[in-house]
Formats: C-alpha cells, sequence, structure tokens
C-alpha cells in the first residue's frame, strides 16, 4: 500500500504536464480555466467541508476496521439471497480482473467479442435452465424484473384489452414481500391495478392482461400452477413466473407448463450476496414477444468477412433512441455479475449443477425429517431447498433465535411464528448438527449427532425435471480450472478495456478504479451479508454507509440521500417518483408534467414516462443551450399540471450554462421541482453543485463521478439526492427498516447495491476535499486540451460564453461525410484499428463524435488519443482529395483483423502496413481487433441469441 496521497496516483497529468496543456489552451493557470468554465454565479463560496484525504496504507487500515464490525454468520433467510461458492478461477480472473471490470457496455461490438460472448453464455444457460427461447443478458435484480415483467405484459395487451381498459394484474400472495413491493410501486404510476391473492381462490377476469406466480413460493412451497397458466391464457393473459436458477436443476421447469415470461435472480450461481447486491437478474420469454423484451439481447450476427460475430441486437428499442416513446430503460443491467454467473455454470456444467442442486435438496430433506423427529411440525409438503416448521406449543419463537445465534447462525422467522431454513451450497455436515442442536435444545431433547448426509430426493410427480440441460458444447468443455482460465483469458483479449487505453466516452465517465477501492469487493466481511440480517451484524456497513450519506450531501449541498436505487437509471425513476409523491402530499397529483430540454442525458424522457409523467421537450437555441425563453413559455403553458423540469447539468452538449439558476427558479414560481440529472456530476463536485443551482433532487451515477467500474455495464449505483422538503419520501422497505418511510422500495434490497458502495467510500476517503476537487478541475483541464488541439480539423459543436467546454465536447463530423462520403461510423471503426474504444457515436446529436477524457487520463495519453484523431482525419483527407480511393480506403474497411492482414491475397488499394501500423508506437502496443465490421441488419433480421452449434446459424 504507497503512503503518500492518493490524489497523486489517481490524477493523470503531472505539475509540469499541466502547465503545458494550459499553454495550449491558452490560459495562465488552471484556476483561469475555471472560472472561465464555470459560471461565477453558481460557483461554491468555500471548500467542501470533508477531511483530508488519507493514504492507501491509511484507507486499508481504515476499511479493514469496518470490516472486522461485520459478522458473516451461517444464514439460512433465504427469500432470494443465499450463500454460494464463487470459484477462485473466476473469483481471481473476473471479479479481480480489471480487463473484466473496466470495460465499457458493448455498443462497439468488434472490440467486445470477449464479454459479448460471456453474456450470451449467461442468456444460453438462462434459456436451458427455465426452457424459455430466448433471454436477456440480465437485469437490476429480482424485484425490479418482477416490474419489468409486469409492465411487459401490459405493453402486450391486445387492441380489445386496451380498448376495454384491461388494467389488472393479478400477484400471487406467496410471492417475495419485497418483490410485492417493487410492483406496488412500478403500477401506480402507470394506472396498473395489482390484484394480490391465492391463485387457487380467483379466476382470471376480462379486466386482467397477466399474473404473476413465485415458483417455489415465498414459503418454500412447489406449487402446480399449469392448470391455473392454462387458464390465465385462456383469456388472452400473459403469465410471469418468478424462480430459482439451481431449483430448475431439478425442477420442471416453467417454459414447460407453459409460463410466457420467467424471471429471477441468477445471485447463488457463484455471486456473493454482498448485503444485496450487485447481482444479475434474469429474464427470459418467448421468441414471439422479441421485441418487447426489456433490457440488452446480446445476439449472433456476421462480419463483413462472413466470420461469425456477436453483437447487441435490437438495438433500436433502447431509450436514446426511442426517448420518450421508450418503455423501458436500457441502463438496467448487471453484465458483470451476469459475466460470473454464466461462468459458473460453464465451470460447473449440467452434471455439477445438478449435484449442487440435489445435495441442497438433500440436506434440506434431512432437516426435514430429523426436525420431525424432535416434536416439530414440517409444513412444506413439496420443496426444493426450504422447510417452514411449526413449533410445539412449549417451545418459543425466542428460545430458537437466541440458540441459533449463539451458534452465529440466522434462521427466517415468519409473521406467523413460523421458523424457516433454507439450504444453500456451503451447508456442510457441521452446520447440520449446529442446526439440529437449536432444534433439540429448544425443545429439551437430546441432540442428535449425525456423521453424514444420506441422499434424500422427495420431488417427484409432475415437480421433477425429466429433460436435460446446458446441452451446448461449452457447459461441457471446461473443467479443470486450467482450462477454465485459459478460457477466460482467451475472452478477455478480444475486448479493449481502460488497461489497454483511454476509453472516451462522453456521458459516460471511465476513469480509474483503483486496485485499492476494489479491494474490499472479495473480502467476506463485506460480500458474505445477507441484506436481511439484524443490523448489529452489519454496523460496518451501517457506519460506512452513514458516513457515504453525509459525505454525499456535502458534495451535493442536500439534506439527505438514500442508496437504493442500484443504476442510475433507477435513480432517475426514484428521484421522480419522490417528486411525484410530494406534489401528491399537497393534494396536486394531477401535475404531471415533465419538462425536458433536448440536451438532457438520453435516459431522462424514458424514466419520466415511467414514473406515469408526460414528456415535453424544450428546444435548444443554436448555441446549445436550453432556450430560456421557450422554457418560460412552456413553464406558463402547463403551469398548472408541470410537475418538474429534468436537467442534465452541465448538458450533454458538454456546457456549463450560465442562465441555469434562471431556468430553476423559472420552474419554482410555477409550483414544480427541479431533478438535475447526476450524469455529469464530475464536472461539479467542489466547484458547485445542485443545490447551488437550484435543483430540488439529483441522482448521482457512482460508477461514473464515484469510480464504481463500468463492469461491461454494470454493477451501477444511482443514489438519490434531496432537499429537506423530500426528505420524507424516500423510498422505504417492506422487510428492513432501511431509515426511510416514503416511497414503496425501488430496488428488491433495503440498501441497494450494497458491496460496491465500499469503493465510493474509498475514492471520497482517499482524495479528501481538496483531491475531490482537484479530480473535477483537471477532468475540465483534460477536456478543454483535447478539444484545443483537434478543434482546427475538427470543430467543437458547443462551447460555452468564453468558448470552453465542460468535462466532454461534441467533435463535429458532418462536414466531412459532405466533403469526403467518412461517416462518424467510419471515424469508430478506424479507432480500433489503433487501439482506441470510439467516442460517444452519433449522441446527442446525430453525426458526431462525444469525447471525455476523465481525470485519470495522463498527457502522454491524451496526446495518443489526439495524434490517432488528427492521423484519422489525414485520412480522410486523402479520401476527399482523391489519394486514397472514395469505397476502398482504411475508413470505410477498418477494422482490419490479423486474419486480413495476413490473408494470402491483399487486393485493397493501401497498403497492410498502412492498415496495421498507420502511426510507430503501434508496433510496440497492437490490440489486433478479433473480427471485421459487424453486420448488425443481417444480425437484427436472423436473430440468435444464444449459443446453439454454428450450423444452425447458416
Amino acid at each position: 500500500m504507497a503512503i503518500d496521497k492518493f490524489v497523486g496516483r489517481h490524477i493523470g497529468p503531472r505539475g509540469e504536464d499541466i502547465q503545458e496543456m494550459l499553454k495550449v489552451i491558452g490560459v495562465q493557470s488552471l484556476d483561469e480555466l475555471i472560472d472561465q468554465t464555470v459560471p461565477s454565479n453558481i460557483r461554491l463560496e468555500k471548500p467542501l467541508n470533508l477531511p483530508n484525504g488519507l493514504t492507501e496504507r491509511e484507507y486499508y487500515r481504515k476499511i479493514l476496521k469496518l470490516a472486522k464490525k461485520n459478522k458473516v454468520f451461517n444464514t439460512y433467510i433465504g427469500m432470494g439471497w443465499y450463500d454460494t461458492i464463487t470459484p477462485a478461477v473466476i473469483l481471481r480472473n473476473i471479479l479481480e480482473n480489471p480487463v473484466w471490470y473496466t470495460s465499457y457496455t458493448p455498443y462497439q461490438a468488434e472490440i467486445s467479442q470477449g464479454r459479448l460472448e460471456a453474456l450470451l453464455n449467461f442468456q444460453t444457460m438462462v434459456c436451458e435452465m427455465t426452457a424459455m427461447p430466448l433471454a436477456n443478458a440480465s437485469l437490476l435484480d429480482e424485484a425490479t424484473a418482477a416490474a419489468e415483467a409486469m409492465h411487459m405484459m401490459y405493453a402486450l395487451r391486445s387492441r380489445a384489452q386496451e380498448k376495454a381498459g384491461a388494467n389488472v394484474c393479478f400477484v400471487d400472495e406467496l410471492i417475495w414481500p419485497h418483490t410485492l413491493d417493487v410492483l406496488i410501486t412500478r403500477a401506480e404510476p402507470l394506472g396498473i391495478e395489482l390484484r394480490v391473492g391465492n391463485f387457487r381462490e380467483v379466476l382470471p377476469e376480462e379486466n386482467w392482461f397477466g399474473a404473476i406466480l413465485q415458483y417455489p413460493n415465498s414459503n418454500g412451497e412447489i406449487e402446480d400452477y399449469a392448470a391455473f397458466t392454462k387458464s390465465v391464457q385462456e383469456k388472452s393473459c400473459k403469465v410471469s413466473v418468478a424462480t430459482d436458477l439451481l431449483a430448475l436443476a431439478l425442477l420442471t421447469p416453467p417454459g414447460e407448463w407453459g409460463a410466457d415470461i420467467v424471471f429471477g435472480s441468477s445471485q447463488r450461481f457463484g455471486v456473493s450476496m454482498g448485503y444485496g447486491g450487485p447481482i444479475a437478474a434474469f429474464f427470459a420469454t418467448r421468441d414471439e414477444y422479441k421485441r418487447d423484451l426489456p433490457g440488452r439481447i446480446i445476439g449472433v450476427s456476421k462480419d463483413v468477412n462472413g466470420k461469425n460475430a456477436l453483437r447487441m441486437a435490437l438495438q433500436t428499442r433502447e431509450q436514446h433512441i426511442k426517448r420518450e416513446k421508450a418503455t423501458s430503460n436500457i441502463c438496467t443491467a448487471q453484465a458483470l455479475l451476469a459475466t460470473m454467473a454464466g461462468m459458473y455454470a460453464t465451470y460447473h456444467g449440467p452434471e455439477g449443477i445438478r449435484a449442487i442442486a440435489d445435495r441442497v435438496h438433500g440436506i434440506a430433506s434431512f432437516l426435514s425429517g430429523e426436525i420431525t423427529k424432535l416434536g416439530y411440525q414440517q409444513e412444506n409438503t413439496n420443496f426444493f431447498d426450504t422447510i417452514r416448521i411449526d413449533l410445539p406449543r412449549h417451545v418459543k419463537r425466542e428460545d430458537i433465535e437466541w440458540l441459533s445465534l449463539d451458534l452465529e447462525m440466522n434462521f427466517r422467522y415468519f409473521s406467523n411464528g413460523q421458523v424457516g431454513l433454507s439450504i444453500d451450497e456451503t451447508t456442510n455436515i457441521e452446520d447440520i448438527n449446529w442446526i439440529l442442536e437449536v432444534f433439540a435444545k429448544a425443545a429439551n431433547k437430546p441432540v442428535p449427532v449425525i456423521t453424514a448426509i444420506p441422499e434424500n430426493n422427495t420431488i417427484d410427480g409432475p415437480f421433477l425435471r425429466k429433460t436435460a440441460y446446458l446441452k451446448q458444447h461449452v457447459f461441457s468443455k471446461y473443467r479443470s480450472e486450467t482450462e477454465m482460465a485459459r478460457y477466460i483469458k482467451r475472452l478477455e483479449k478480444k475486448d479493449i478495456s481502460l488497461v489497454h487505453s483511454m476509453i472516451s466516452l462522453g456521458s459516460c465517465t471511465m476513469k480509474l478504479n483503483a486496485a485499492t477501492e476494489m479491494l474490499p469487493l472479495s473480502w467476506i466481511e463485506f460480500n458474505g451479508i445477507h441484506p436481511f440480517v439484524p443490523k448489529n451484524q452489519a454496523m460496518g456497513y451501517h457506519e460506512l454507509m452513514e458516513e457515504l450519506r453525509r459525505d454525499l450531501a456535502e458534495i451535493t449541498g442536500f439534506a439527505d440521500i438514500s442508496l437504493q436505487p442500484n443504476s442510475g437509471a433507477a435513480g432517475e425513476y426514484a428521484g421522480l417518483l419522490v417528486i411525484r409523491e410530494y406534489h401528491k402530499s399537497r393534494g396536486e397529483g394531477h401535475r404531471n408534467v415533465a419538462l425536458i430540454p433536448s440536451s438532457a442525458h438520453g435516459t431522462n424522457p424514458a424514466s419520466a414516462v415511467m414514473a406515469g409523467m408526460k414528456v415535453v421537450v424544450v428546444p435548444c437555441d443554436e448555441r446549445g443551450n436550453i432556450d430560456v425563453n421557450e422554457l418560460k413559455v412552456k413553464a406558463e403553458e402547463f403551469k398548472d399540471n408541470l410537475s418538474c423540469f429534468m436537467v442534465t447539468y452541465p448538458s450533454t452538449h458538454g456546457v456549463f450554462e450560465s442562465s441555469i439558476t434562471e431556468m430553476c427558479s423559472i420552474i419554482h414560481r410555477y409550483g414544480g421541482q427541479v431533478y438535475m440529472d447526476g450524469a455529469n456530476m464530475n464536472a461539479q463536485v467542489g466547484l458547485t453543485n445542485p443545490s447551488r443551482i437550484g435543483a430540488d433532487v439529483c441522482h448521482l451515477n457512482l460508477h461514473k463521478t464515484f469510480a464504481i467500474p463500468h463492469g461491461g455495464g454494470g454493477p451501477g449505483v444511482g443514489p438519490i439526492c434531496v432537499a429537506k422538503h423530500l426528505v420524507e419520501f424516500l423510498p422505504a422497505h417492506s422487510v428492513m427498516n432501511n431509515g426511510h418511510v416514503g416511497i414503496h422500495a425501488v430496488s428488491g434490497a433495503p440498501w441497494g447495491s450494497a458491496s460496491v458502495l465500499t469503493i465510493t467510500y474509498g475514492y471520497i476517503k482517499m482524495l479528501g476535499a481538496d483531491g475531490l476537487t482537484d479530480a473535477t478541475k483537471i477532468a475540465i483541464l483534460n477536456a478543454n486540451y483535447i478539444a484545443a488541439r483537434l478543434k482546427d480539423n475538427y470543430g467543437i459543436l458547443y462551447t460555452g460564453e468564453n468558448g470552453r467546454v465542460g468535462h466532454e465536447m461534441i467533435l463535429e463530423c458532418r462536414h466531412l461525410k459532405t466533403a469526403s462520403g467518412i461517416s462518424e461510423t467510419d471515424i469508430s471503426k478506424r479507432l480500433m484499428d489503433y487501439g482506441f474504444h470510439a467516442p460517444t457515436l452519433s449522441f446527442p446529436v446525430h453525426g458526431t463524435l462525444m469525447v471525455e477524457p476523465t481525470e485519470s487520463e495522463s498527457k502522454e495519453e491524451l496526446d495518443r488519443f489526439v495524434d490517432t484523431m488528427n492521423a484519422i482525419f489525414d485520412e480522410i483527407k486523402e479520401v476527399e482529395t482523391g489519394v486514397a480511393d472514395k469505397t476502398d480506403n482504411v475508413l470505410m474497411n477498418a477494422p482490419h483483423t490479423a486474419e486480413m492482414l495476413t490473408a494470402n491475397e491483399w487486393t485493397h488499394s493501401y497498403s497492410r502496413e498502412k492498415a496495421a501500423f498507420p502511426l510507430e508506437w503501434l508496433r510496440e502496443n497492437k490490440f489486433w481487433v478479433p473480427v471485421g465490421r459487424v453486420d448488425n441488419a443481417w444480425g437484427d433480421r436472423n436473430l440468435f441469441c444464444t449459443c446453439e452449434p454454428l450450423e444452425n446459424y447458416k
């Protein structure tokens, strides 16, 4: 552990570099640049009131002390979280490997083939276990997946059902309580009525559009839903089923008894509980519903050479394209965790998964018999891993509880006094004896001693699975650790991540995810705790979260924080619901209009629609600023129904608008609230804040500004920060008291993805007040340095009043296409030949590239990127002037694979050397792109989303 200040490790440019960069920009000092960039009327009057930054060594000792305050008990609570064993080869080579955790969402397919294959394996595993034909590449958690299923069934209503106003979704009463909590949250703004009841006691009605069931149910009982499913579908309604992937190794999968949608958590496939998350939900459905499937789908396509290649399929469904017409939010994936779960299935294979499931069920069955012998009644007739125990009259729940806690075990306690035990793959013979000791002592019976676990499968009849699963070659190929490690390495070599080069994506900050910040993720004191344990077993967590909330409140200027939303998109949604609830509390529930500028972050309109709001777009002027006069007009026009103004600040155009305080005042004048999207908060920290500009609520992308890694598309965390008048509406939780009493839950876990909060905590503690502010200043410096060096060739589309950009900029490419025929897509593909990931493509302005360098990139790396962009500009000019062929050129044929470059025949009008080594430094550090340009249209026309044999794709 380093003993010097962490800020010097986090920030890229050195002191002498900064002076050279300032000279190129044309200012005398960093403070002068900041004064020209950030409007004076919103600057903070004093520095952040936070402690000085810790050294890495000091922080390591601090986080170690917090870890020791957490108590790791054997936990049998279940309810969607189970202890699991992450194979060390997956832990070391994926979770702890920056190639996997620093990669970006695989929008650029050619340099994402490794993680795309890993996610395709995950989808295939889900399809196999559920017996459904189509799955996505993960969602946030089981509870939000249930909400997505409800929304999808609602969207799939027939015209007759829509016309008749069918708005009832039946939910069986034995669903997880926290899932029901989230369903309530998501249903009400959309006008959906939830009807909760016993599936045995209801008949489908004309106003139903769907039903949601739990299999096995929340009591642990396995129910036969086939007849009920048929009766619902006969009414033209859909059936969604929450289930357990490990249970499906033994149980008849829902796809075989008629389910339309199957979802759940993949957590017990090698992903630690982490006090609630992050985990990857799975979601599968019928093929005919593929265009309504939420989230991301990985599909098989072909590259320009006819070689099989993977890509994200059906991207036109995404919110940044459909905006206010979107029915879901694409930023709802947990790619890193899905990769781990898919690798768990790959490593164990069908026989390994079956053995784990047999053992879990066998222990549960054995305990059922042994506890019954002690005078207890076991209530579940058919079960997989969970038994529900009725206590005899002379045994009190308190006796069970204190005896189990004395032996460091947590049981589940039902409201009717029954005790639940959910067995997992870590349960061993010692654990069995401790469990029996508790029940024996409580009943005043002799304590049995068990020396072996007999095989004891009690599942039979219609419940026992008779079909094979995980039949694909990938699930039988990698059994030894050597072969598994080589497979993971083979995949990672196909991807560009932050270990290769800077990832310059605008609005998706890809900064350093420091190793010291990441270390605690592997500690059992943080990852081995169930979210529903007594709080005194998680005191380290709560001390950390309390400090983190205070620090984030200071940084944002707000009164309180909810850590529950487990993505930025979920944070947007939660913040809007808080505003909605505030208006309702004042008797103004009719306020439902969200004014959203055209420069806003792309997820905003979709989130507003999901929150039951009507989106009204406010245009920008020719300088890229929000048109204040138009804002006044629309605020006046909708004053009676104005709910909020959603603004991204600085804007997605990369500009600090000095009129921001005036805009916020206009909204408040007409009774609305201001929601600030925190996507660009990394340009504010220490210089200004949401409260200072006049906002009422914001969400923070902890995976952007506060150093949680992107992980190929998740984990993300999106806490919401609110002004004092909104604190009472922050999301509560139905199972655990999370300190808030407001709206229903927005995620299944009380504190969201708690385990990765350790990363942000470390980031803030090691940078401290000065370091956080310096990071913001250098982010602005790096962006303006790139802008200064590229403006003459490309042009910067928008700048502030003094000609400066914020932390990101939009490069103009449209004039280049007009003159040469070379598009922004061609530029992005050619960047791969130089070893770079493309900037954000054609968003927020079509035909442009949005660049964000972050403060972690050194001047050397910035120069390498600039030299690359200028070299590409020269290549474009060669096409424009006729030096290079109009169609057969290095840009339109990019990227160039090693296979293309080493082929016996070379028919292009340019040399192999020009294609492969356009700049000298590439000879020492060349990233070889694994596939040529991918044919997206072919992939959408021929959608394959599982790893079937290759001959099936022809």
